[in-house]
């Protein structure tokens, strides 16, 4: 029987103490999930590409670690996030993920299986992408934040500073949409 996997924390708290091959796990785990929420927010892989590196680059540079409740994973994702953020800021974007309403419904999402059957059902990355492209960037974020991130709705509602509900609701949309975009696709 083989020893558990250390925990993202575990390697972080020993990346810091000088252990180069802790980060290096870190690094492995969350790479590609990082960099597809990117691109997938941005749909421009220049932009995710140097967004993804000053991500990493401020997780090295940072002395902090998580706070409160969020884990590794949703203080990574929420540094991406705000690289994300201040990139369109410099560059006088108007951030897209402020820019939409807030959806009053209470649905009830199955969290394990939706988003993961939405990816499955697109073998075509590009396709994908152009679907995920025609979501509003706040649907597009929560399915995101979902399918890459590995988050759970309570921990992206606290990356996002959005009602638990309303999260719930964006990714629903999100999934519904998508569905109907990836079948009409597949139809025609």
């Amino acid at each position: 029987m083989s020893a558990p996997e250390p925990s993202d924390e575990s390697l972080l708290v020993r990346y810091r103490a000088g252990d180069g091959p802790a980060f290096e796990i870190l690094y492995a785990r969350h790479r590609q999930g990082l960099y597809r929420f990117l691109f997938g927010l941005s749909g421009k892989p220049e932009l995710a590409e140097e967004v993804y590196q000053e991500t990493w680059l401020s997780l090295i540079r940072s002395t902090s670690q998580p706070q409160g409740r969020a884990n590794f994973r949703t203080w990574l994702f929420q540094i991406a996030r705000n690289r994300l953020i201040d990139h369109w800021r410099k560059h006088g974007i108007h951030n897209p993920l402020h820019d939409t309403y807030d959806e009053q419904t209470h649905a009830v999402i199955d969290e394990s299986t939706d988003s993961e059957q939405l990816l499955s059902l697109s073998r075509d990355s590009q396709r994908l992408e152009a679907a995920l492209q025609n979501l509003p960037a706040d649907q597009r974020e929560v399915f995101l934040l979902r399918a890459h991130g590995d988050l759970d709705l309570p921990q992206i509602a606290t990356l996002t500073e959005t009602p638990l509900e309303t999260v719930k609701s964006r990714l629903r949309y999100a999934q519904q949409k998508l569905r109907r975009l990836l079948t009409e696709e597949v139809l025609t």
